[in-house]
Parts: structure tokens; C-alpha cells; sequence
């Protein structure tokens, strides 16, 4: 019997990853990558009686691969708050699937494990900029400012680390940092002990902010902002938490932050307004290389001849 984890790259699916293998360590393979491949389930090779952890990926993107995951005779836990379209009714899968906008999957294990490595649940909570959802559940811990300040700052950066065109963009592979979150039940020992890790999330996350608060709007409206950013790895790597950003500052705007892609095309992160957490899946969707979950989606491939048409379909959704 092997286990196999399934995992987004971003801070929600590690810190998912995190409790879990802290509640039940063991020997599993990792397979994840950047936070925009989430079609995961077609790397894994099992046989009967094997043990299958999903977390924050889409069902209904890896729908068919979970069919075949599930006729090795695979046992699957899929754990994910994104649109999952028709779950199968297997007897070897479980499912905890939650698409409200205020939750994210490290939210859903620690509601599983009743608490039990809540720490990581906040810091996968802020990671995914759920911030209402993480001061919530961070309640319980009767933290102080600069404590909770420095959870929310370490699961920007570990979302930070997922963005990129591919893992040389990153400054560690999700795996690689998984593998050492997973070393510590407490996220403020993680901080602490391994400050090296730590000091380059942070470093790199501040000094790309810094380049991407020079940029200025491509296109602004009552409903939209939507900026442009360049063919370079610092913006890849900013583009999510940038949006993040802008969505914090202005809440009743949409936000879509473009990369320019090697290929002529873009690589495209859509927040939805944070007052008004709906449609950015539907704006998303409307594209072929499109996905997500209402309050935040994205388009991988977005042809620079449809870029007038997803401002207009952006500004229209939340018009």
C-alpha cells in the first residue's frame, strides 16, 4: 500500500497538506506544482489498495483521472472548495467539498480534526485572503497583534511562492516547502527554526511588492481595475498576491492582474469584489483555459485578441 498527496502549491493546499500529515505522519509521494496546475490527479500512477489525499484542486477539472484513480481500486480522500461539477458516487471516494466563498480547504481540514493544528488552518485561511474567515478562527488562540500579524504575513508569502509560469519562477518547490512546514506543529516554530526559508519567502515577497506598486491600471471603470504587468518571473511570481492586494484596498472593485506570457498571450488572476464575493469563476470560465471559485479565478492562456472581450465581460459581470 503507498500513499499518494495530491496538493495545490499555494498556502491553502500546503497548510492543508500540513495538518493533516501532522495528525497522521506518513511515507506519501508529493504531487503538486504551481498554483496554476491543478490538473494533478493525471501524474498519479496507483494500484489496488493504495491511499489517494486530494486537497484544492478542482473535481471537476481532474474528473476523468479520478475515474481512472478510482478504477485501480484507489482508495481517495478529495478535500477542495472549488467548482467540483457532478461527484461521482463511488464507494472508495470520500468527499468534503465546500464552494462558499468564505471557505477554503485548510478551513474545512481543521474543521475535520476538530482544531487540533488551528494555527495552520489561520495560515492557510489568510493565504487564500479569506481574512474575515482567518480573524474567525483565529479567536480561539487568543493571539495577540503582532502574533496574528505574523501568521497572516506568512500565509501571503507562502501563497506568494505558488505563482509562476513554472517552478523555476519559484523561490521552492510547493513540495520542498511542504516537506518542511510539515516538520513543525506550530507555525511560529516553522518561523522561528527555519528562519532561512522563512527570510527568502519574505524578502522576495517584499521586494516584488515593491516593483508591482509602480504599476499603473490598464483599464479603470465604477466596476474594474485591471492592470498589465510584464513578461518578467517577479511578476508571475506577484501576480496573485497583487491582486490580493488591490482587492484589500478597494473592496467594491473587481480586480484582473495580466501577465504577459512568453507566447503573446496572458496569464490572467480575477478577484471579485470583497464586498460582493460572486461571479469570478463565471468571468473566468467564459475563456477556454479558464477556472476557479467565485471570489477568485483564473484564465492561463488568455489570446491577446480576446483581451477586449474579457474587459467587457469583466466590467459587465459587475456592472
Amino acid at each position: 500500500m503507498r500513499y499518494v498527496d495530491c496538493f495545490n502549491g499555494d498556502a491553502d493546499g500546503i497548510c492543508a497538506l500540513t495538518q493533516l500529515r501532522l495528525h497522521q505522519p506518513v511515507e506519501s509521494e508529493l504531487v503538486t506544482g504551481i498554483k496554476r496546475d491543478i490538473k494533478l490527479l493525471d501524474r498519479v500512477e496507483v494500484d489496488h489498495g493504495d491511499l489517494v489525499t486530494v486537497l484544492d484542486i478542482s473535481l471537476d477539472k481532474n474528473r476523468a483521472e479520478l475515474d481512472r484513480v478510482l478504477g485501480s481500486g484507489a482508495t481517495v480522500f478529495y478535500c477542495d472548495h472549488h467548482f467540483a461539477g457532478d461527484i461521482p458516487n463511488h464507494p472508495n471516494l470520500t468527499t468534503l467539498i465546500n464552494t462558499t466563498p468564505d471557505v477554503c480547504t485548510s478551513l474545512l481540514i481543521n474543521q475535520q480534526l476538530k482544531g487540533r493544528y488551528l494555527a495552520w488552518a489561520v495560515v492557510g485561511t489568510f493565504g487564500d485572503n479569506l481574512q474575515k474567515s482567518a480573524r474567525g478562527l483565529a479567536k480561539s488562540l487568543n493571539l495577540n497583534d503582532e502574533q496574528l500579524q505574523a501568521l497572516e504575513a506568512l500565509g501571503i508569502y507562502l501563497n506568494y511562492n505558488g505563482y509562476g509560469a513554472d517552478l523555476d519562477d519559484l523561490y521552492f518547490d510547493p513540495a520542498v516547502l511542504a516537506q518542511r512546514t510539515m516538520k513543525f506543529a506550530s507555525p511560529f516554530d516553522f518561523m522561528m527554526e527555519d528562519a532561512d526559508t522563512f527570510g527568502t519567502l519574505k524578502n522576495g515577497y517584499h521586494s516584488d511588492m515593491a516593483r508591482a506598486a509602480a504599476a499603473t491600471p490598464h483599464h479603470q471603470s465604477s466596476e474594474a481595475e485591471i492592470y498589465i504587468l510584464p513578461n518578467e518571473a517577479w511578476a508571475r511570481r506577484v501576480s496573485g498576491v497583487f491582486g490580493n492586494d488591490l482587492a484589500n484596498r478597494a473592496p467594491d472593485l473587481a480586480h484582473a492582474v495580466l501577465t504577459e506570457r512568453s507566447d503573446g498571450q496572458f496569464l490572467v488572476s480575477v478577484r471579485a469584489p470583497l464586498n460582493n464575493k460572486q461571479g469570478a469563476d463565471v468571468v473566468c470560465r467564459q475563456f477556454a483555459t479558464g477556472g476557479g471559485r467565485a471570489a477568485a479565478a483564473g484564465i492561463n492562456e488568455l489570446p491577446a485578441s480576446d483581451l477586449n472581450q474579457f474587459i467587457t465581460v469583466l466590467c459587465e459581470t459587475y456592472r
